[in-house]
């Protein structure tokens, strides 16, 4: 009997225990976050609870475990206290990582309430989003090297590795030479304030705005909620738009080709008519004016300002839409048409008479008469 029950007791007890901590710890958490709500690390630290509870089990079970007097954990001691160290191990990394995110992302979220920049909101966003990519690579590998140094043998593994490290740092420079120069090209991103995320950016001919930025590839959502995926490395070796850059604010450009006839006075009136009139438009500035003539028409620009990339979008699409039913209401001569009136007389009221060349057969005919060059070289019919 105390074969079973001694087993029941030591596992049972440690994940009592565990079980037990955890929930004392959330329970604290919890009220020191409803007593200072000025700042979300309180509750964001409560997520940690899971890999704390994981932790205090496994440390547990590691120092307990031979307590049990069973037979099938002496018969595997070794093999049982290694397990144990490698799930202690990685509840540990996982730890540490859940805690380093809640300190991280309420210091950012403190940050973003106090600060009224939008700009350095995001610059700080995209930051601690490759910070936290690099903390928990940085534990990972850590862990990972912990666990494998476990392993009996490592040792020699690990002076064998270092002995060629030099050839195989070589090796791998020239094999990962693309992942390396995105990987430095991810740095340069973050910290030299290129492109943020949330920033409206214009690539290879595509209008969007940064999604994601990580160490090694960038993501840019369309306008038709498409995902480009872009390395890093192109944003620092190819120019690109940013239309955050240096702020938000835009002005937006409606070009119109009209008969030479348009009303341009009337249309600047119903141009600020229309602007007026949508919410778009931050009433920064506008104009219209005459910007190029062709033989059969004129080019008419119609500038307005907002202050977004979204909102100057709706305000040139709102620009044209009125406009043009307007001019097709009101104005319609002004449309551009191809003209099929009748050409104008001369001053004297006389067409002009065109000497037309004769024909072959006229030239060679009995009837032709002589036939003789005029002084411009055109072909003349007379006699005598």
């Amino acid at each position: 009997m105390e074969n079973v029950l001694r087993p029941l007791a030591v596992i049972g007890g440690a994940v009592v225990l565990a079980l037990a901590l955890g929930w004392a710890v959330d329970r604290l958490l919890r009220r020191v976050d409803e007593r200072h709500p000025e700042t979300p690390l309180w509750d964001m630290l409560r997520r940690c609870r899971l890999p704390f509870q994981l932790v205090l089990l496994g440390a547990l079970l590691r120092g307990a475990y031979r307590e049990t007097h069973w037979s099938l954990v002496e018969r595997h001691e070794a093999g049982i206290g290694h397990v144990l160290s490698l799930v202690l191990i990685g509840a540990s990394a996982w730890l540490v990582t859940r805690i380093v995110s809640a300190v991280v992302e309420s210091s950012y979220a403190r940050y973003a309430t106090s600060t009224r920049d939008p700009a350095r909101v995001r610059r700080v966003r995209t930051q601690i989003t490759l910070i936290m990519r690099i903390v928990t690579a940085i534990v990972a590998v850590v862990a990972v090297s912990a666990m494998l140094l476990t392993f009996p043998g490592m040792e020699k593994f690990g002076a064998s590795m270092l002995a060629s490290a030099g050839v195989i740092g070589i090796v791998a420079g020239v094999a990962a030479q693309s992942t390396l120069g995105n990987l430095f090209a991810g740095f340069q991103i973050a910290f030299g304030d290129m492109v943020r995320i949330g920033d409206t950016v214009v690539v290879d001919g595509e209008w969007g705005v940064v999604e994601e930025v990580t160490l090694t590839f960038l993501a840019v959502r369309t306008w038709d909620e498409r995902r480009i995926t872009m390395p890093v490395s192109y944003f620092t070796s190819k120019p690109f738009e940013n239309w955050s850059r240096g702020g938000v604010q835009m002005t937006g450009t409606v070009y119109f080709q009209l008969d030479h006839s348009a009303p341009v006075a009337l249309m600047r009136e119903k141009l600020q008519e229309i602007l007026e009139g949508c919410k778009a438009w931050d009433g920064r500035d506008w104009s219209l004016a005459v910007t190029d003539s062709t033989p059969s028409t004129i080019e008419v620009r119609a500038v307005m300002t907002a202050k977004d990339a979204d909102d100057i979008w709706t305000a040139r699409c709102t620009v044209r839409e009125q406009m043009i039913a307007w001019l097709c209401e009101k104005h319609p001569y002004a449309l551009p048409r191809i003209a099929t009136a009748a050409a104008p007389l001369r001053p004297d009221g006389q067409w002009p008479v065109r000497e037309v060349a004769p024909r072959p057969e006229e030239i060679h005919s009995n009837n032709a008469g002589d036939y003789t060059p005029d002084a411009n070289g055109a072909p003349r019919i007379g006699r005598g």
